[in-house]
């Protein structure tokens, strides 16, 4: 077997894995927003009562930029697992595997990046940029589907702890 297919094959299975990771994080948000819930947060405030202070709007704005980076990541994530199989039957070399999955992650950081502006919360807005960044470093990783492997399936469950309203 070829290494240009046992790259494709290794990022597309971690792909595979972060977009179930996603796809759990976004089923407990749904599940809160049902029951009216909030899920268990280590930082969750002693008072239940709503407040229409500034700080509910900023809650509001939280949970709809954090949504929106949750489905940036999924469409990113099956985007990069859609060209690795691609790559399979077009016969790429490692290099041009590599090449590819550095593009789609760099797209990926900039699509991040991009919703991190849109958090009122300055707590917010610097994880997601965290976040980009991350994903950036591994659009620069001499390896990155290694990197996939060690480092991006550790950001969907990152932002399920931290990204909330």
């Amino acid at each position: 077997m070829s290494r240009s297919v046992v790259y494709a094959r290794r990022a597309a299975a971690t792909v595979a894995l972060g977009v179930l990771a996603v796809g759990c994080q976004d089923t407990a948000r749904e599940e809160a927003a049902r029951t009216g819930t909030p899920p268990p947060s280590p930082t969750a405030s002693a008072s239940t009562a709503p407040s229409p202070s500034p700080v509910a709007t900023t809650a509001a704005n939280t949970a709809e930029v954090c949504r929106e980076v949750d489905r940036v990541i999924l469409a990113g994530s099956r985007r990069i697992a859609t060209d690795s199989a691609a790559s399979v039957t077009r016969d790429l070399t490692g290099e041009q595997v590599a090449d590819q999955l550095r593009r789609n992650l760099a797209e990926l950081a900039d699509d991040v990046r991009a919703q991190a502006r849109q958090a009122a919360d300055p707590e917010i807005r610097a994880l997601i940029e965290e976040t980009a960044d991350r994903i950036d470093a591994g659009s620069r990783a001499s390896r990155p589907a290694a990197w996939m492997d060690s480092t991006f399936t550790g950001i969907p469950p990152k932002l399920t702890r931290e990204c909330r309203a």
